[in-house]
């Protein structure tokens, strides 16, 4: 079997997301022919190379996402009507309203509504529709009508920057039945959804769908939802290859808890939140099969109108070798200090850990905080500059004496320095891992904690009551008080 396999900001690449399962996946299934197409995040990826890829994987091919250049096509007027008219249609649907009976009809949805869902449940994120004229079937023919404009012209990246993108939009949300929220957009509101969809589109130019790309595989197996996914939405529109989608976490979520409304204004959060919403829907109603990496994720596409029959949840395999070593020699443990190990981005909290770590010292004054990790592209590099400017101002360099150095109890590090040379040695360092998250789909780092035989305090989200099966201690998010409190209690009860 020929296999395309398709990535976000991961493999083949030696930093980002689903590194380590992907390389599992390819290397355990020897007998197949891999063909790797791999969507970048940031420059920075790039530039750190791949990992050694084993000889059963014919060819890679990549493109970024953190940048697209255009590519000089000049759209005639026949070209020009067929974008306004696959745009508009699909700025149509991000700005329906309910149908007549609130629910939705060949108009509108009324799971479109700009509130969010809760931090964990699913809430209501709105159905695939199903019947003709659906916003579910105008949504995939606009965006097929895109890709089809892309492949025919070129020039999408130029026409999705363009006036008639942001007029289109305009148009959409003052049209009759729109979305009260969406009719309140202003210019700078259109401009930035506009924006937001050029970059969320990206996949649709890129030349990977015919028969010396992805048309050629037997399957095509996203490793994430969203851009990697509709990849493989358009593999199964142009060359009718099935698509496999494996998720351990949702996307659409993130996008949720990312645009509060300190983010973006009410018009702009009920267009893209009605763009994700739309998308996973999509990708779910043509997946062939969908494997959620846990039940959580599977809950959530569910509710997005994922068919049960089709889902089938997978834990992802974990090697415990190179961490159980360490569970058995327990004294390497610092009993004062505090690990944190992880992508360091907003999603993970570190604000709030560091906020609770305060409330720590004021209790056990000795306590340590270790913060272990990499940003994750340039919203990870700004968020970890915020993350020491506020360890500072938290912690003043303390010293013991008049006649000592003074010294920040907090301490933020990278694998592979001094102090943590490997994955394994960085748990080991303390007694207690925290996880202060405010998203996650499977916590990969708690169950290495736990193979390392450490104590664990973590945030109740995503699959994290599912991982830890009543061990460790488990507060809400965003909660530093509660975070604290339960990182005193084991630093103070040795045998627990």
């Amino acid at each position: 079997m020929r296999i395309g396999l398709v990535t976000e900001g991961g493999y083949p690449y030696v930093s980002g997301d689903a590194r380590l399962w992907c390389d599992r996946l390819v290397r355990g299934l020897g007998r197949h022919e891999f063909d790797l197409y791999a969507l970048s995040r940031t420059r920075r990826q790039e530039d750190e190379g791949w990992l050694p890829l084993p000889p059963h994987v014919s060819r890679v091919r990549t493109a970024p996402l953190w940048t697209a250049e255009e590519d000089g096509a000049r759209y005639g007027r026949r070209a020009r009507r067929r974008f306004a008219e696959s745009y508009g249609e699909l700025a149509g649907v991000l700005c329906a309203g309910p149908g007549p009976n609130g629910t939705e009809d060949s108009h509108g949805s009324a799971g479109d509504s700009h509130g969010s869902t809760g931090a964990e449940g699913p809430g209501a994120a709105g159905g695939s529709g199903a019947g003709p004229g659906s916003l579910a079937d105008r949504f995939g023919s606009a965006l097929h009508g895109l890709a089809e404009l892309a492949r025919d012209e070129g020039g999408l990246v130029g026409a999705l920057r363009s006036d008639t993108a942001v007029r289109a939009l305009e148009r959409a949300c003052r049209a009759p039945g729109a979305l009260g929220t969406a009719r309140e957009a202003r210019v700078p509101d259109l401009l930035a959804v506009a924006a937001h969809l050029e970059r969320a589109l990206r996949p649709l130019s890129l030349d990977w769908y015919g028969d010396d790309g992805l048309g050629a595989a037997d399957l095509c197996h996203a490793t994430a939802g969203g851009p990697a996914a509709l990849a493989g939405l358009l593999a199964g529109h142009f060359s009718g290859v099935p698509l496999l989608v494996t998720e351990y976490g949702m996307r659409l979520r993130s996008h949720y808890l990312a645009s509060g409304p300190d983010v973006a204004a009410p018009a702009v959060r009920a267009l893209l939140a009605a763009f994700h919403r739309r998308l996973a829907a999509e990708v779910y109603r043509r997946a062939a099969i969908i494997t959620p990496g846990n039940a959580h994720t599977r809950r959530w596409q569910e509710r997005c109108g994922a068919d049960r029959a089709r889902i089938r949840t997978v834990h992802p395999g974990m090697e415990a070798a190179r961490f159980t070593e360490v569970g058995e020699a327990p004294d390497r443990a610092d009993p004062d200090t505090l690990v944190w190990v992880g992508r360091i981005e907003p999603a993970k909290d570190l604000v709030s850990l560091l906020h609770a770590f305060a409330e720590v010292r004021k209790e056990e004054p000795k306590t340590r905080l270790r913060v272990v990790g990499v940003p994750a592209g340039p919203e990870g590099e700004a968020y970890l500059g915020h993350c020491r400017a506020l360890a500072a101002q938290l912690f003043p360099d303390e010293a013991e004496g008049v006649h000592a150095v003074g010294d920040n109890p907090v301490a933020f590090e990278e694998i592979g320095g001094p102090e943590a040379p490997t994955l394994a040695d960085a748990y080991a360092s303390g007694a207690v891992v925290v996880l202060s998250s405010v998203v996650e789909g499977f916590p990969v780092g708690l169950v290495e904690a736990m193979f390392c035989g450490r104590a664990t305090v973590s945030t109740d989200v995503g699959a994290v009551v599912e991982v830890i099966g009543g061990t460790g201690l488990v507060v809400p998010p965003r909660n530093p008080r509660a975070l604290a409190e339960a990182c005193v209690a084991l630093l103070r009860d040795s045998e627990r």
